[in-house]
């Protein structure tokens, strides 16, 4: 159990449960095929939970892979000991894949452009590359109309780059009610993995994110890429109908604040900036100190949900920098210095990032990656 010791001195904080981020990876051992390999998406700050903390968890773990948006992660987590395969998912500038070859980071080829400023570098090395599929998303990615270029290109520069991998993404795979989009790209994908057999090649192939992974089995190809189900979030609604009683994720984060003010304001006053919201009632507020620089999304103005002791306290107003204000009126004993649930559980309430999204009109995946990377965050 976490021990609000812990936080002394702190007027927000994030605690991450190792035993939740245990089990996830457990349901995904189970449901992926033991040849198939597993690689933990943590770019983005490990989806705000921190990059250096959750990679070393998972890769204790046992992952195989670790997914990098930049070289700057990957760096990172390198000079944090971290020796486990890694591919940077993003764009990899020329003049730092010297930096990649130095310190064994995979990078991704997405585009003729760049693989053919790969031949001008002079590299110190073999650069190590996963070539970028275009199945259908239309977002980075080689056409169908390239193969044959780019393969004629991969085989006369083999004594300078290694194809390790390849690989595409779906644009819709996270919905099992739409299962023809997903279907049409792992065909095109199928070709490509032919086509690069035929010409010599064995990369790795991998296809499936979160979705995927839950959603299509037949996408599990040599390696899924797995990220925000990890946290036991997931990528969908509708994902989580169709397969949370089978796969039945635990949510790793919780993200709290505190009680820093409390008063009393009769019947009819106005509240925060620009009065934005009259009371209708005498009402007890309770001011936090967290707001939208933290990552508390200013859409919440008015219309978020807290928890405190175990009951919910609405968000007052206008959503500030750096302060929230919550109506406390019908919450049971309230105290400067209570805990306040911001993501998470207060005895039997519950506020999950699905749920704070929802309200935002954000996605879960924004609303995670957006909390402010300088809060504490305690593994335990």
């Amino acid at each position: 159990m976490f021990s609000k010791e812990a936080r002394l001195g702190l007027r927000t904080w994030i605690e991450i449960d190792k035993l939740a981020i245990a089990h996830n990876y457990r349901i995904f051992r189970s449901l992926i095929p033991k040849t198939t390999k597993l690689m933990a998406v943590v770019k983005s700050n490990a989806y705000g939970h921190g990059l250096v903390d959750f990679s070393k968890e998972i890769a204790a773990l046992g992952a195989d892979w670790l997914a990098v948006d930049s070289i700057v992660e990957g760096l990172r987590l390198r000079k944090e000991g971290i020796e486990t395969p890694m591919l940077v998912l993003g764009y990899t500038l020329p003049e730092r894949i010297q930096e990649a070859v130095d310190n064994n980071i995979s990078i991704t080829i997405s585009n003729s452009f760049t693989a053919q400023g790969l031949k001008d570098l002079k590299l110190n090395g073999k650069v190590k590359v996963h070539i970028k599929i275009d199945s259908g998303m239309h977002r980075q990615g080689f056409m169908v109309q390239e193969m044959k270029g780019i393969i004629t290109f991969l085989k006369e520069h083999q004594g300078d780059i290694e194809v390790e991998g390849l690989y595409t993404h779906f644009a819709s795979a996270k919905d099992p009610n739409e299962t023809e989009p997903t279907q049409k790209q792992i065909q095109v994908f199928k070709k490509w993995i032919t086509a690069f057999k035929d010409a010599g090649f064995n990369p790795i192939t991998h296809a499936a994110a979160s979705g995927a992974t839950l959603i299509f089995p037949e996408t599990h190809f040599d390696m899924v890429r797995v990220g925000i189900a990890m946290h036991g979030i997931w990528p969908s609604v509708e994902a989580q109908t169709h397969m949370e009683k089978k796969y039945p994720l635990k949510p790793t984060l919780t993200w709290k604040t505190i009680i820093s003010e409390i008063k009393t304001l009769p019947k009819d006053e106005k509240v925060g900036y620009d009065f934005t919201e009259e009371v209708k009632r005498e009402t007890v507020i309770g001011i936090c100190p967290i707001g939208y620089w933290h990552g508390f999304p200013r859409s919440l103005s008015s219309i978020g949900i807290t928890l405190v002791n175990g009951g919910k306290a609405k968000v007052i107003g206008r959503v500030s920098m750096d302060m929230i204000v919550i109506d406390i009126t019908d919450v049971k004993d309230p105290k400067i210095g209570d805990e306040v649930v911001l993501i998470g559980q207060s005895e039997n309430e519950y506020v999950g990032v699905a749920d704070m999204a929802k309200l935002a009109d954000y996605s879960s995946y924004e609303l995670v990656t957006r909390i402010n990377p300088l809060i504490k965050k305690f593994y335990y």
